[in-house]
């Protein structure tokens, strides 16, 4: 008997969640290589849907661009700044003999590809490398990292029951019809609450006030990363990133949350936690 798409998404889930919360807390090389695969998953089929507007995304060159960028933010080699710089100009060159389309289009979204999955998929690893090898201080990047995961799982939850029990207002409907103002509330309550239950159980070098504001984050700018894909998968027509993952769609459209809210994660903890 076939299965419902409910219980592929629920079979996926017992697999996939264990395995992410091994890599998270391993760190190292083993969370390098996951965020090193969904960021440059997640640029091709960002390249996929951008070729339905017309836009040929210069996949190798992006590629390797996003790989760099979050290799270089695991061991520094220089400044990233510098490197995009370089890639710019070598991004040209390359799209002045491509004769392949549009330029304007091919350059603008071979950027927005690069500045979106490579730049934040960079800072997810610099979460989980923000805390030094030494007496032991290592394992909280995994367990803030693992907090944050179960943080966007239990706001995407609460968000869906909380919408479907309770949902009238609609939140964004000329992006996505079902979401709701009710649904969006539920679920930045429970990504905060969530993130305090995390402070008493794994998260106690933080204060209380770095785990609500943590919270506030995903939250809020969680929810609008899933727009965001929302929006662009909108404007190439289609429901899926890909359908890479049974039950699930794509790598983007299961990640877009994460690489959303994590910049602004790794900008509050470098600059304003404590």
């Amino acid at each position: 008997m076939a299965l419902g798409n409910t219980s592929v998404r629920i079979l996926v889930s017992v697999f996939a969640i264990p395995a992410l919360v091994l890599l998270a807390y391993f760190g190292s090389v083993y969370f390098l290589s996951f965020v090193l695969i969904i960021a440059g998953i997640s640029f091709y089929e960002f390249s996929v849907m951008a070729k339905s507007k017309g836009a040929n995304v210069n996949v190798n060159l992006g590629l390797i661009a996003v790989i760099f960028l979050i290799l270089n933010q695991y061991r520094f080699f220089f400044s990233q700044y510098h490197f995009l710089i370089g890639f710019f100009i070598v991004l040209l060159l390359f799209e002045l003999f491509r004769n392949y389309g549009s330029a304007i289009q091919n350059l603008g979204a071979t950027l927005l590809g690069v500045f979106y999955l490579g730049i934040f998929g960079s800072t997810l690893v610099g979460i989980r490398e923000f805390y030094p090898n030494i007496n032991g201080l290592y394992n909280q990047g995994g367990y803030l990292i693992i907090s944050i995961f179960a943080a966007i799982w239990i706001c995407d939850s609460a968000a869906f029951f909380g919408g479907t029990a309770f949902g009238k207002h609609k939140l964004f409907p000329r992006v996505s019809p079902k979401k709701s103002w009710e649904g969006a509330i539920f679920g930045f309550v429970f990504a905060i609450l969530a993130m305090i239950l995390a402070k008493n159980i794994v998260l106690d070098f933080l204060s209380f006030k770095d785990v609500i504001i943590i919270g506030f984050i995903i939250g809020t700018l969680g929810q609008i990363g899933d727009l965001t894909e929302s929006l662009l998968k909108r404007d190439a027509g289609v429901k899926d990133s890909s359908n890479l993952i049974p039950g699930h769609g794509g790598i983007f459209d299961r990640f877009d949350s994460l690489l959303f809210s994590s910049p602004i994660i790794y900008l509050y903890l470098t600059y304003l936690a404590g």
